[in-house]
């Protein structure tokens, strides 16, 4: 297949949140439980994630492998949804107490391109990393997030603020008190 430059792609810029969840030692949970534990406790994952994010018009981008990557056309939506995932989460494992079931999730926000359903871009990058520095049961957000979810009854703590890798300033990051 021949290479296609840039200008012949057909991409779409617009604003969007970015959400990340990510399983938690997916990896060591095959290797501990096995393959059909594992794939169980994805499939809760999926199936928590993918109610919440239904119930706050959040649109799945792609399966992770080990979690999901959605976007969202407003702020309060994403959170809301990720707080919704969290307490799914947390109320599976009131009635499931030896599923090893721990979720993070990262959200960001901004103008990633879009191509071909998949999504590019600093937003995107952004809520990976905020995904992959959050701890289990966590909900790490940017400052646009919090900024945006001013008087919607949403809580956030500031966490700190963090180098990525490839960003050029540290990025101010909050945490969503659930």
């Amino acid at each position: 297949m021949p290479f296609k430059s840039p200008e012949t792609f057909q991409v779409d810029s617009a604003f969007r949140v970015i959400l990340f969840t990510d399983l938690q030692d997916s990896t060591l949970m095959t290797t501990m439980y096995g393959d059909a534990k594992a794939l169980h406790i994805l499939h809760v994952h999926d199936v928590i994630t993918r109610n919440a994010l239904r119930a706050n018009q959040g649109t799945v981008v792609k399966h992770t492998g080990d979690g999901i990557m959605a976007s969202f056309n407003n702020a309060s939506n994403a959170v809301k949804s990720a707080i919704e995932i969290q307490h799914g989460i947390i109320a599976h494992k009131m009635n499931h107490p030896d599923d090893p079931l721990n979720i993070r999730i990262g959200i960001s926000a901004g103008e990633p391109i879009e191509e071909q359903g998949d999504l590019f871009g600093k937003a995107v990058q952004e809520a990976a990393r905020l995904c992959s520095t959050a701890t289990p049961g966590d909900v790490l957000t940017t400052q646009v997030i919090r900024d945006l979810s001013q008087g919607k009854q949403i809580s956030f703590e500031k966490f700190g603020d963090i180098e990525f890798k490839g960003f050029n300033a540290p990025t101010p990051v909050y945490k969503v008190m659930l």
